[in-house]
Parts: C-alpha cells; structure tokens; sequence
C-alpha cells in the first residue's frame, strides 16, 4: 500500500487542474477564521502557488493534498501540513471535507489518518499538531479520536464577527524509540 493511501480515500498532490477547488475554497468566507484569511484570492494569484506547489516541504516548511476517494480524481478536501519545524521535529496540521454531504463520511478520519502515518514515517516527526476553535465539536471529536490531547488554550484568540473566540491546541505526540 501506497504512504498516501487508504482503504476509502488516497491523498494527491495539487494539480494545475484543481485551480477551480481552490479558488472555491479559498474565497468561501464560511472557512476564513480557520484559515485565517481576511480578503478574497484572485485566480492569478492561486495559478502562481500551484505553479510551485511542487516544491519540497523542508523548502516552503509546508504541504497541501487533495483528499479524494478511491476512485475519483476529483477532490472532497485538502489537508495541509504547515509550520513544519524539522530542527524540532513538529508539524501542524489542518483539514477540510468542502461539503456537507462529504463529511462524516470517514474522508477526514482516514485522511488525518494518512497523513500523520506519513509525518512519522518520512518526516520523522517527534509531534503533530492542530488548531481547534472551541465552539468546533466535530473537529475536536475527530482529533480526539486520532489520538490528539487538548493540550492547552489559547483565550479570546480568534476575532470572529466581533466575537473573541477561544483557540485549543491539540497534540499528538509519538514516543521515541529507542
């Protein structure tokens, strides 16, 4: 079996196809206090990042696949690696199922699934970490149930809609071998 697949969902790179998904994303105000972006993205502007998102992760210090089920080619989401910190071995990471009707699915699981194995595996990371807003149950399930431990939060973090919201931090720490 391949690093980046899985019974139900395989993770691919970007593709210069995938210009429309992006740019649905990344313009949909619903996800832009998760991903902390404040104004829209021209398509010029996302046909340069996929024009070099091949570089390598210890270049850019980040990763973004599209998470797809076996099968198809077109994408229900993307997980991201960022903040990759090779000297400290840790890596955040952040994901997304774009519609309702692809989510508790088993596509994130199994994608977050994926993607930790490989940060252990190729990266040799010591943790993986992720983000949550508080008021995110499916999120804080999701990693809890990966192994995640709320590790700590961070108070009136988040300014969303004139409301200050709290920011857990999430770890998944892997035992050394010896």
């Amino acid at each position: 079996m391949k690093a980046l697949q899985g019974e139900h969902v395989y993770l691919r790179a970007l593709e210069p196809t995938d210009l429309e998904l992006l740019y649905e994303l990344e313009n949909n105000e619903s996800i832009w206090e998760v991903s902390h972006t404040q104004t829209p993205y021209s398509k010029y502007v996302l046909k340069q990042y996929l024009d070099n998102a091949h570089r390598d992760i210890f270049e850019v210090k980040q990763l973004r696949l599209v998470v797809c089920p076996v099968g198809w080619e077109e994408g229900v989401g993307l997980i991201d690696f960022f903040d990759f910190d090779p000297k400290h071995r840790r890596v955040g990471v952040g994901i997304v199922i774009f519609s309702d009707s692809d989510r508790q699915r088993g596509y994130a699981t199994e994608s977050l699934e994926l993607l930790c194995n490989y940060a252990r595996k190729h990266l040799q990371v010591h943790q993986v970490y992720a983000n949550i807003t508080e008021d995110n149950t499916p999120s804080i399930r999701l990693f809890e149930k990966l192994g995640f431990e709320k590790a700590g939060t961070k108070v009136d973090w988040i300014l969303s809609g004139g409301v200050y919201k709290n920011e857990l931090l999430y770890q998944k720490v892997y035992e050394e071998k010896s």
